[in-house]
């Protein structure tokens, strides 16, 4: 009988962390309220490089569904590469939405205030406004063009991605500057470590440098790269020699893991 409840005992403590680990993958959030605008032209070209640091947002994955974000949304980088779901409001504006469709876009840009302008005319991305400037192609989706700014419902979701996660390393001796990309599930990341193939096995903390770049100030020269990322859902992934030691900056090494 004892052997039976300390099974079951044990079933039950396995079943817990089972749903503590489904528990911190990134569920979709309630619907809010904001407005979106877009620019870029109608290819999406003048949308490139950006706050974030993507550079090519072609070559990089991220196409023409990509969207800046306001102060509000943005939080110094922090929501570089995070998905959101919009819809256009109809029941705000009939005129401008159109019905039925959705876009999900990814966040790879910075949309200033503009204080020279009211919030409600012209200065849409001043604080403490949530709102989109999205890539023309990705607005048109959900917008009637003549209507230049509508209304919308939005939601954060997991991104969804093809391949594994690609890093992208720059700077210069004792500036190691890191450019994580194509990253599911949650899109951003929360925390960064890296470990040369000399390092005695330690890991050294990277910190964010600006939008999506993470920096160490470590000389890692000549070493084989590890990386461990965790996102902002809380799931961490340890990426082991994802750079080889030939490696030079402005290299971009992919990897073969992806996050859920």
């Amino acid at each position: 009988m004892a052997g039976a409840y300390v099974r079951t005992a044990v079933v039950v403590v396995l079943l817990c962390c089972v749903l503590a680990i489904v528990a911190d993958a990134l569920e979709p959030s309630g619907w809010v309220r904001a407005h979106a605008t877009f620019y870029g032209g109608s290819d999406a070209s003048g949308t490139m490089g950006g706050a974030c640091g993507y550079g090519n947002l072609y070559a990089q994955g991220y196409g023409t569904r990509t969207a800046a974000l306001s102060t509000a949304l943005f939080n110094d980088g922090a929501a570089c590469g995070q998905c959101y779901k919009l819809v256009c409001d109809r029941k705000t504006d009939k005129t401008w939405c159109k019905p039925g469709v959705s876009v999900t876009i990814t966040a790879t840009n910075f949309c200033p205030p503009n204080w020279d302008l009211p919030s409600d005319n012209g200065g849409w991305c001043n604080p403490p406004r949530p709102h989109f400037d999205m890539a023309q192609p990705a607005w048109e989706k959900i917008g009637v063009y003549r209507g230049g700014i509508i209304p919308v419902i939005y939601q954060r979701v997991p991104c969804v991605k093809k391949g594994g996660v690609r890093f992208t390393v720059s700077g210069h001796d004792y500036f190691l500057l890191v450019l994580p990309t194509n990253v599911a599930a949650a899109g951003s990341v929360r925390a960064m470590d890296v470990m040369g193939s000399k390092s005695g096995g330690d890991w050294m903390a990277m910190t964010r440098n600006w939008g999506a770049n993470w920096q160490s100030g470590a000389y890692l020269n000549g070493q084989a790269l590890s990386f461990r990322l965790t996102i902002t859902d809380g799931q961490t992934i340890v990426f082991s020699n994802v750079v080889r030691s030939s490696w030079t900056f402005g290299q971009t090494f992919a990897s073969n893991l992806q996050f859920k």
